[in-house]
C-alpha cells in the first residue's frame, strides 16, 4: 500500500513539474523566435553597430516590449533616459499564443498520466513563464535599452496571467461556471438560463464583429492614404535608410506596426484621432499643432496640416458599417431563420409550407423589441471596451518632452467606438427585427393560402378517381351478367381482396369514400400511404375470356349466328 502510494505522489509530482516546465518553455519558444529574426538581420547588415551580444540585448528587450513592458534607452543625444512604450501588435501574438496553448494542453489527460487541476496549471503555467521573463529581464538591465520593473508587473504579468487562464477556460470547453454563493439567489437562477447565454453569446459575437469591421475599414484607411501620398512614403523610405539589408528591416518594421497603424485610423474614422506629440492632434475636422513626426513610411500617411475636407469626413463610414454589423449579427439571434430546405415556390407534395418562404420558428424564438435593443446596446459597449483596450495598447510614448504621447487616447477611442455603434446599431437591430418578423408573417399567410389551394385541387382530382373507378365496376358487373348460362342464379361477383391501409392525416386533409374504402387525402404531412398497385380498379378478368363471352352473345340463343 505504501508502495502504492509513494508511485502515485511520484506520478503527481512529475505532472506538475512538467507543467511548470511548459510554461518555461512556451516563453523559451517566444525568445528564441525573435532573436533567431533578430540576429538574422544582424548579420545580414554591412555594418553592424555592436557585436553579437548587442543583438541579442536587443532581441530580448523587443520580447519585453512585446507583452506590453516599457523599455528605456540610455544611449540618446542628450543623455536623458527616453522611455519606449508603443508596443508592436504583431509579435505580441505569438508569446501570447503560446502561454495560452500552454495551459490548455496541461489540462489535456495522456495515456497513463492524470492531468492537474485548472488552479494548478494557471499556476504553474504562469509562474514558469514569469521566472523566463524575469530572467530576461535582469539580463538587460544594465544595457540600452533596459526595462521598467513596474511595467513588468502591469501590464507585463496581467497579460500573460490573462493568457493563461483564456487557455484553462478553452480547455474546459468555454464554461460559464456558477456564481458564488453570495450571489443573490434570483441573480443566479436569472444568469442560469438558457436564454441569457444566448444573448450573452450573441454580445460577444457582436462586439468582436464591430471590432474587426473598424480594423478592416482602418487597414483600408491606411491602404489609401499611402497611396494618396505615395511620393512622400517613397522619399522617406529612402531617406531612412541606404542598402538593401537595411531597407528590407524597416519594410520588416512597417509590416510589423502595421495592426497599430489600423487602430489608429480607425480611431481617427471615429473621430478623436491621435497625438503626434503632446502638441499635435489628428482628427477629421482638422490637424492641429506642429506634430514630432519622426522619419518613417508609415507617418506618411497622415493627412497635411489644417482644416479637413470630404476625404477626411469619408472616414466616419468605417463607424457607419461597425454600426450596420453589430445590428446584423444582433438580429440573426433575436430572429432567427430557418431554410425548409425547398427551393421552390408552389406548395410541397402534401399541400404543407411552400418552399420558396423562408420559415422561421415559431412566434416564441423572436426577441421581444425590448430584448432586442438590450443586446445590441451591450454589443456597442461591449465593442467599445474592446477598441480601448486596443487603443491602449497601440499607443505610447516614444520618447521625453514633444513624443511623451503618442497615438489614440484609449479612453476617447472606447467611448466614441460606445456611441457610434450604440446610435446606428439599436434602431438598426430594431429595424431588422421589424422587417424579419414582417415578412415571417407574410410567408406564413402565403402558406396557409397555397395550403388550401392545394387541398382544394387534391380532393377534386381523387373524387375524378373515384367516379371513374365506380362507372368501370358497374360495367364489368353487368358483362358478368350478360355472360352466365340460362338456369342459373345470379352469381356474386368476385370481390378483390383487400390490403391494410396506412394513412396520415393533418391540417387541410379530407377523406373520399371510393370503392376500396376511405381515402385520407390533402393535409400538411403528405397523402395516402398504403402498398396498393396502380390501376388495381381495373377488371380483372382475362382478355380472352372477355372476347368469349361477346361471341357468345353475338350468336344468339341458339348459339348460330
Amino acid at each position: 500500500m505504501r508502495a502504492a502510494e509513494r508511485s502515485v505522489r511520484r506520478s503527481r509530482s512529475a505532472v506538475l513539474v512538467f507543467t511548470f516546465l511548459r510554461g518555461g518553455l512556451a516563453a523559451g519558444l517566444g525568445l528564441g523566435a525573435l532573436t533567431v529574426l533578430v540576429m538574422v538581420l544582424w548579420i545580414s547588415s554591412p555594418s553592424p553597430d555592436d557585436g553579437p551580444s548587442g543583438a541579442l540585448h536587443t532581441a530580448a528587450g523587443l520580447w519585453l516590449l512585446a507583452h506590453g513592458a516599457e523599455l528605456i534607452r540610455t544611449d540618446t543625444l542628450d543623455g536623458i533616459p527616453a522611455p519606449v512604450g508603443l508596443v508592436p501588435l504583431l509579435p505580441a501574438v505569438l508569446p501570447l499564443w503560446l502561454v495560452h496553448r500552454a495551459a490548455r494542453d496541461a489540462l489535456e489527460a495522456r495515456e497513463g498520466r492524470a492531468a492537474p487541476s485548472a488552479s494548478a496549471a494557471f499556476g504553474l503555467v504562469t509562474g514558469g513563464y514569469a521566472v523566463v521573463m524575469a530572467a530576461v529581464a535582469f539580463y538587460v538591465r544594465g544595457g540600452s535599452p533596459s526595462v521598467g520593473v513596474v511595467s513588468l508587473l502591469f501590464p507585463a504579468a496581467v497579460v500573460v496571467a490573462a493568457a493563461a487562464a483564456a487557455g484553462v477556460w478553452t480547455a474546459h470547453g468555454h464554461p460559464v461556471g456558477p456564481l458564488p454563493a453570495r450571489v443573490p439567489m434570483r441573480i443566479r437562477a436569472t444568469l442560469a438560463r438558457s436564454r441569457v447565454r444566448e444573448r450573452a453569446a450573441t454580445v460577444w459575437r457582436s462586439a468582436a464583429a464591430g471590432v474587426m469591421t473598424l480594423l478592416g475599414g482602418g487597414a483600408l484607411l491606411v491602404a489609401v492614404a499611402l497611396v494618396w501620398h505615395a511620393d512622400a512614403a517613397q522619399q522617406s523610405f529612402v531617406q531612412l535608410v541606404g542598402g538593401w539589408v537595411d531597407r528590407g528591416a524597416v519594410l520588416l518594421l512597417a509590416l510589423v506596426l502595421v495592426p497599430n497603424a489600423a487602430v489608429w485610423a480607425a480611431a481617427y474614422g471615429l473621430g478623436p484621432g491621435f497625438a503626434l506629440g503632446t502638441a499635435s492632434t489628428v482628427t477629421p475636422l482638422a490637424f492641429s499643432g506642429p506634430p514630432a513626426l519622426p522619419v518613417f513610411p508609415l507617418l506618411a500617411a497622415v493627412p497635411e496640416q489644417g482644416e479637413g475636407t470630404w476625404p477626411n469626413w469619408a472616414a466616419a463610414a468605417v463607424p457607419v458599417a461597425a454600426g450596420v454589423v453589430v445590428a446584423r449579427f444582433t438580429v440573426r439571434s433575436a430572429v432567427p431563420v430557418h431554410d425548409t430546405g425547398d427551393g421552390g415556390d408552389g406548395a410541397d407534395a402534401g399541400g404543407g409550407r411552400s418552399g420558396g418562404d423562408v420559415g422561421r420558428g415559431g412566434p416564441g424564438e423572436a426577441w421581444s423589441a425590448g430584448g432586442t435593443a438590450l443586446t445590441a446596446t451591450l454589443g456597442a459597449l461591449g465593442c467599445g471596451l474592446l477598441m480601448a483596450v486596443l487603443a491602449a495598447a497601440a499607443g505610447g510614448p516614444l520618447g521625453t518632452r514633444a513624443l511623451a504621447e503618442f497615438g489614440p487616447v484609449w479612453w476617447l477611442t472606447g467611448a466614441a467606438a460606445a456611441a457610434w455603434t450604440m446610435v446606428l446599431a439599436v434602431p438598426g437591430a430594431l429595424l431588422l427585427r421589424a422587417w424579419r418578423l414582417r415578412g415571417r408573417n407574410g410567408g406564413r399567410g402565403r402558406g396557409r393560402r397555397r395550403n388550401a389551394a392545394g387541398g382544394a385541387e387534391e380532393t377534386a382530382r381523387t373524387g375524378r378517381t373515384a367516379r371513374s373507378a365506380d362507372r368501370t365496376a358497374g360495367t364489368a358487373g353487368t358483362e358478368g351478367a350478360a355472360s352466365r348460362p340460362v338456369g342459373q342464379g345470379p352469381a356474386e361477383a368476385p370481390v378483390p381482396p383487400t390490403r391494410p391501409r396506412k394513412a396520415r392525416t393533418g391540417r387541410g386533409s379530407a377523406r373520399v369514400s371510393t370503392p376500396r374504402g376511405a381515402v385520407t387525402v390533402g393535409g400538411a404531412e403528405g397523402i395516402e400511404d398504403d402498398d396498393t398497385e396502380p390501376y388495381d380498379f381495373l377488371p380483372t378478368d382475362p382478355w380472352h375470356a372477355r372476347t368469349a363471352r361477346r361471341t357468345e352473345g353475338d350468336a344468339g340463343p341458339s348459339g348460330k349466328p
